[in-house]
């Protein structure tokens, strides 16, 4: 990668010698799928690691020129580029804590400046920046305001254009900047929004909710507008058929055309830069694959892919399809259906690892996808290390992890769970954890556990329980209400402490939190403190290991300490890790010392095998 002066970033030093395989793969250099700008599509941005921190880069694809636009001390990720190419936006938050401003620097480069001054730091709530080169649509959330949306112009004050006290957040703004969609869960329900369509001066041109006053439960999303002058057509996602699907709605007629792919996993599109047929993304049982939907034709037609994940994909101007692909054995790699590789970054190239295998499990509430991986050639019984995802509305896919891959490397099989509460199993599955939030999950995770014990798999004296976030929340939770059937907890970024949490997390946390228990810990207290691990810590018999961000806006630190002071008062084996930065870190050495240190703990508290 090179500067602005054409001299060659610094990539992460080659220190392969003596280098474990685990290690190297969080070493190894890292793109994201470049971001390229509509009007200016030689210009593009995308994140990597190649200093060791996660920050931002700018690439002149007609000069292969690439220089870092960001630098600071604990990374940066959420950055925009401006449709005429000029400008990169991108969000200055204090050490991780989510809560800030924009800022922009031109795409040749300067210094950096406030984007749209007159904006008070928040958390971000979405933006979308217009075609003029000097309009932006910013969505900020407060503790004090809920959700604002601005329309700010360049040497003009910013005008708020919504407001509500329940989460919102900015969709997209139409080709002409005449339209701007939102997303909004005034109805109470933030796992299911609506959406509304405003002009510049806020007033509203059409609406959209399938929640029907909250008695059916669907969601909405903005996929955008289409990028051709003075066309009102807009791309939204639906759940109409118990999965995520795209249509099209014109907000101008109302007219809603349904695609009807009849494609069985959850859908996203994107469009094709001249309007007239869409980018199909489709996820269906932990892999994803790639299609071209022609509008006039309606015709899908499959863009060949290797079978793994595809983690985002965008249509250039020549029709040509980028994609970040990759799979539990693979590297990721940004590919192109033109051919090759779009981005090599220099540096040390990352090993593989094993492949996944597939096992569905009989759980309480359908059949359970699990992913497994063990070291090659190994039999078991096992040590196997249950790594449980974050989200919770996400999944466990058969992409590159350098996670798991390490736990493999040390001899484990890890096992990979989506319970219920996952996405790509169709919307009941995602839905099904509400009101006995936690709990429901961990019935699934003992299933799967249960078939890892039976199939010969797993020791079952020698069971790790882990996760981040969500995961860490559940691996908590796990470890005090089924006391018996783990050897050792390690929690990342967990709520340990939900009452607490939720009074000390962002605002828009606090929203889902009362959509998933039902309400504030106030009205539902029985709720918070069935699902709340710190009910339970006295029955926690398992080392503990819990790492935490001592910025973190999602899983505050504060109700992490609670957590911790119950386990100290009866003298309960246990570590902890208190680390500056927020929500996990995209520093790479604190990475890999984090890593480090979950292999330490599991090495000197796991019984030996028998």
């Amino acid at each position: 990668m090179t500067e602005s002066n054409g001299s060659e970033v610094p990539a992460l030093p080659d220190r392969t010698e003596d280098m474990p395989d685990w290690e190297k793969r969080f070493r190894a250099p890292r793109v994201s799928l470049p971001d390229w700008a509509e009007d200016a599509p030689d210009r593009s941005v995308f994140v990597s690691n190649a200093t060791g921190t996660y920050e931002l880069y700018a690439w002149d694809r007609a000069t292969g020129e690439q220089r870092q636009v960001t630098d600071r001390p604990n990374g940066t990720t959420d950055g925009v580029l401006s449709p005429d190419g000029e400008w990169i936006w991108w969000f200055d938050d204090k050490d991780g804590d989510e809560f800030g401003v924009w800022r922009r620097q031109r795409f040749s480069g300067g210094e950096d400046e406030l984007a749209a001054p007159g904006l008070d730091p928040s958390y971000p709530a979405g933006l979308a920046l217009g075609r003029d080169g000097r309009t932006a649509v910013v969505g900020r959330s407060t503790d004090e305001d809920g959700t604002t949306i601005h329309l700010a112009r360049t040497g003009e004050a910013p005008v708020e254009l919504y407001r509500h006290r329940e989460s919102a957040g900015v969709g997209d703004l139409s080709h002409d900047g005449s339209l701007i969609a939102v997303e909004h869960t005034e109805h109470g329900d933030a796992m299911h929004s609506a959406l509304r369509v405003l002009r510049p001066d806020g007033t509203t041109v059409a609406e959209l909710d399938d929640t029907e006053g909250g008695t059916r439960e669907l969601g909405l999303e903005v996929l955008g507008f289409a990028p051709v002058a003075g066309d009102t057509r807009l791309l939204v996602g639906h759940q109409r058929r118990g999965r995520w699907e795209p249509m099209v709605w014109d907000v101008a007629t109302g007219e809603e055309t349904d695609l009807a792919l009849e494609l069985p996993g959850d859908v996203s599109a994107e469009w094709y830069p001249d309007g007239t047929g869409l980018l199909i993304a489709h996820g269906f049982e932990a892999r994803g694959e790639l299609f071209r939907y022609d509008l006039s034709e309606r015709r899908l037609v499959e863009i060949p892919t290797p079978r793994g994940a595809v983690s985002g994909a965008t249509v250039r101007p020549d029709g040509s399809v980028e994609y970040l692909w990759s799979s539990a054995a693979e590297p990721p790699a940004v590919r192109s259906t033109a051919g090759g590789v779009v981005l090599d970054p220099p540096g040390m190239k990352s090993p593989g690892s094993v492949p996944v295998e597939d096992v569905w499990v009989e759980g309480p509430g359908g059949r359970i996808h699990a992913l497994v991986q063990k070291p090659a050639g190994a039999s078991g019984p096992l040590p196997t290390v249950f790594d449980i995802h974050g989200g919770p509305t996400w999944h466990d896919s058969d992409s590159f992890a350098a996670g798991p891959a390490a736990w493999v490397d040390h001899g484990y099989a890890v096992v990979r769970v989506n319970y219920r509460g996952s996405t790509g199993y169709g919307r009941a599955w995602t839905d099904a954890l509400k009101h006995r939030v936690g709990l429901i999950e961990l019935e699934d995770i003992a299933a799967v556990r249960a078939w890892a014990v039976g199939s010969g798999l797993a020791d079952p004296a020698r069971l790790i329980l882990t996760g981040g976030s969500w995961g860490g929340y559940l691996t908590l939770l796990g470890l005090g209400t089924q006391p018996d059937a783990w050897a050792l907890g390690i929690a990342a970024v967990p709520v340990a402490d939900y009452v607490t949490a939720y009074h000390d997390e962002m605002e828009a946390l606090k929203a889902m939190d009362r959509t998933l228990l039902g309400g504030t810990p106030e009205e539902v207290p029985d709720r918070f403190e069935a699902s709340s691990p710190i009910t339970y810590v006295d029955r926690v018999k398992a080392p503990v290991y819990i790492s935490a961000g001592v910025n973190d806006p999602r899983c505050p630190i504060r109700q992490i300490e609670n957590y911790v002071k119950r386990l100290e008062s009866r003298d309960a084996v246990h570590e902890v890790y208190r680390y500056d930065a927020g929500h996990g870190s995209l520093v790479v050495d604190e990475r890999i010392k984090q890593v480090r240190l979950e292999l330490d703990f599991a090495d000197r508290h796991l019984p030996p095998a028998k």
